[in-house]
């Protein structure tokens, strides 16, 4: 089982992103590990990217493109 850590964040801005985001999330953990799960695979997917305009620009150089 995965262990489960607290955070400390600011009751207003908990409660808005409750408030805003119940018809999708049942609860504002559901919520966050959505948005940190979605952030980590935007950051692989850059990643992905750069390394894509790294192999273009090699092959371009080798005279492939």
């Amino acid at each position: 089982m995965t262990e489960i850590r607290q955070l400390k964040l600011p009751e207003n801005l908990c409660a808005a992103a409750e408030q805003k985001f119940a018809p999708r999330f049942s609860n504002l953990e559901e919520l966050l590990t959505f948005v940190l799960k979605d952030l980590l695979e935007d950051s692989a997917a850059r990643l992905d990217e750069a390394e894509q305009k790294i192999v273009e620009e090699r092959l371009r150089e080798l005279g492939y493109i």
